[in-house]
């Protein structure tokens, strides 16, 4: 399982600033949402510029580069891909040309009916260079430029887009943003001491000292110019977030509709411990998304916390690496045992998912190879039992245990002596965000849009069917 990516814009009051630095490190904030590419556009007023590159943030960008993105405004990704393959052409901010000029383009999120749009297009006669969704939207956006007001352009695309999408677009001086109906992937607005900016994490924001604004609303544009702001309500719609964002995916030190993603996170570690208690004498995370998990079900059970797994954080997360064989390499890198803390010792090991289970398999061996009197395994989110559409690569049912087994049956995939999963009514309790505002379709298999061959919640069927006329 992998997450889409991070997006940033910012836009600052005074022209002869330049803002290549502050999107820079704002990436690296976002370094976990994407590991694969990183990109940054900026605009002088005259015109705009663009490095991206494969890797990470701090091996894509050195001073020279950014020394050379000169500009006030501008706009910033990192990238793992949803859509389309591994390589530069679909690295982004992903850039379209047109008679009127340029624009620049960032998306995290996964369209659903990116197949049938890019057909239309072609038929049209529009020529494609990348395989990714957001030359897609990019080129829609043309499109609809040469027809409309900024606004409406942007409302006539969102009315063509099915599926999850925050994105950020430079146009000119101008940054535009622009989350989906459902609000199914995060992004907000911050206050800069020069300007306004926005990220898919708050935790961009706190990095360039900036303060809070607010989530942008499902169905906003938010458009920066200058370092003014101005925002439209394009839809109404009960919204859809993503629910892995809480669980996984945001940094715990990210501020997501309000609440505080770790103490969401100690929350569902506490649910885990009334739900699933067992006879243990030490709960352990598996590093690092399983930490504030496990420090929520050590102070609910009164177990002792102590770390049995030590994380070498020089090797990505096997979450978002790119194939099985990679995954499997990066856990034998990634952890290793501290024998003094296991052996002899009945442990709660506390972890956010279990995908296909490879990687569980192998730590339960690791602990018991190191002298674990028992193993029980306590797990942050209720099973898996459907693939992702909307912006988490999740491969297919076939490749997710929880799909075809049971919950004993994974137990025993695992040689765990116990296996509990928070159940999705404890897990949304400790969200704090009532079920119906939230995406479950991997936990349940009901998508909050209209999937082939998927079931849909009747109450958001078509998301089109609530965006607005006027702003």
């Amino acid at each position: 399982m992998r997450d889409a990516c991070g997006v940033i814009g910012i836009s600052l009051r005074d022209p002869s600033s330049s803002v290549a630095k502050s999107i820079y490190y704002a990436l690296h904030s976002l370094q976990h949402r994407g590991q694969e590419a990183a990109g940054i556009s900026v605009h002088d007023g005259k015109a705009m510029r663009t490095h991206r590159g494969m890797g990470l943030v701090s091996e894509v960008f050195d001073d020279a580069q950014i020394a050379l993105l000169r500009g006030s405004v501008g706009i910033g990704h990192v990238r793992y891909p949803t859509t389309g393959e591994s390589c530069i052409e679909n690295a982004q901010p992903l850039l379209v040309k047109y008679r009127d000029g340029g624009i620049a383009v960032a998306h995290n999120g996964n369209l659903v009916n990116t197949r049938a749009l890019r057909e239309q297009l072609e038929a049209a006669g529009d020529i494609f260079h990348s395989t990714s969704d957001t030359e897609v939207v990019a080129h829609l956006f043309v499109r609809e430029l040469q027809r409309h007001d900024l606004v409406d352009a942007v409302r006539a695309l969102t009315r063509k887009l099915v599926g999850s999408y925050s994105m950020v677009f430079l146009y000119g001086n101008t940054v535009l943003a622009v989350r989906d109906p459902l609000g199914i992937k995060p992004l907000c607005i911050g206050k800069l001491e020069n300007g306004f900016m926005v990220a898919s994490e708050s935790v961009a924001v706190d990095t360039l000292t900036g303060k809070l604004v607010r989530d942008v609303k499902p169905g906003e544009l938010v458009v920066i110019r200058e370092g003014e702001i101005e925002c439209h309500v394009l839809s109404h719609n009960t919204p859809a977030h993503c629910i892995f964002e809480y669980i996984y995916f945001a940094r715990p030190d990210s501020i997501m509709d309000g609440r505080l993603v770790y103490d969401v996170r100690v929350n569902i570690g506490g649910v885990l411990a009334e739900e699933h208690p067992a006879d243990a004498d030490t709960v352990a995370p598996i590093p690092d998304s399983g930490i504030t998990l496990a420090v929520g079900y050590h102070q609910r059970s009164g177990i002792r916390y102590r770390e049995c797994l030590m994380k070498n954080r020089y090797v990505g997360r096997t979450f978002i690496m790119p194939d099985q064989s990679m995954r499997e390499t990066a856990v034998r890198l990634k952890l290793n045992t501290i024998r003094p803390n296991i052996d002899g010792h009945k442990l709660v090991l506390v972890d956010d998912s279990i995908v296909r289970g490879t990687t569980s398999v192998r730590i339960v061996k690791m602990v018991r190879d190191a002298g674990a009197k028992s193993v029980h395994i306590r797990i942050g989110s209720p099973p898996i039992v459907a693939p992702c559409y909307l912006g988490i690569d999740m491969a297919s049912r076939d490749e997710l245990i929880a799909a075809h087994k049971t919950i004993a049956g994974v137990e025993a995939v695992l040689d765990a002596d116990s296996l509990g999963y928070v159940s999705l009514d404890g897990l949304i309790r400790a969200i704090g965000i009532p079920k119906e505002h939230l995406c479950t379709g991997c936990l349940t298999g009901y998508y909050p849009v209209e999937i082939p061959g998927e079931n849909c919640n009747v109450s958001q069927t078509k998301i089109t069917e609530y965006l607005n006329d006027t702003s």
